[in-house]
């Protein structure tokens, strides 16, 4: 077992590549932060040939997928990590299944952050809105930490289920504030 900060076999230092991770996370969150903010909002974009109210119940309507296709992602991660009580090992199959779900999934959300980014940028007017901007930027964050530590042999056994577990969570806050607040008459609870 390798101690905090000493050098692995592959020359990393788990430290060294838990700070490579963080760093990477949080640069494409501030990233796309700044970049929101910086950004003159478009408020006539559409998607996909939608427009105005149609484009907001479309992106209401990907969200739930998206975030369908979350739950999904995390009951598979459990299944794959001996953690469903009472379910057999996970076949192969459920990896690759896991895989192919998380590439949709991001493929999914890409249009989606993108008209907001370009419609609204990041906005602060209101504590819904603030959540949502915040929340859309961690979700690439903890995206691109997940596939980091994925691909990574140096870091504790912890790491991929906190990062798999911040990119759900973001996934969830956006749906709340987002595609349950314009499915829900433009209203979400507690907020």
């Amino acid at each position: 077992m390798r101690a905090e900060g000493h050098r692995s076999s592959g020359g990393w230092s788990t430290a060294g590549a838990a700070a490579l991770v963080l760093g990477a996370a949080v640069a494409v969150a501030v990233a796309i932060w700044v970049t929101g903010r910086h950004h003159s909002p478009q408020y006539g974009m559409g998607l996909f040939g939608t427009q105005g109210n149609d484009t907001v119940d479309l992106k209401a309507r990907l969200g739930s997928a998206l975030f369908g296709l979350a739950l999904v992602q995390l009951l598979l991660a459990l299944w794959m990590y001996h953690r469903l009580p009472g379910i057999a090992a996970a076949p192969r199959t459920v990896r690759t299944g896991h895989r192919v779900l998380g590439l949709l999934a991001f493929l999914l959300s890409v249009p989606i952050a993108f008209h907001c980014v370009s419609t609204y940028g990041v906005e602060t007017a209101s504590t819904r809105v603030f959540l949502h901007s915040v929340a859309g930027c961690v979700l690439y964050g903890a995206f691109v930490a997940k596939v980091l530590v994925v691909r990574s042999r140096h870091l504790p056994g912890w790491v991929l289920p906190v990062a798999g577990s911040v990119l759900i969570c973001a996934i969830g806050l956006l749906w709340y504030s987002g595609a349950l607040w314009v499915l829900n008459g433009f209203d979400a609870p507690g907020l």
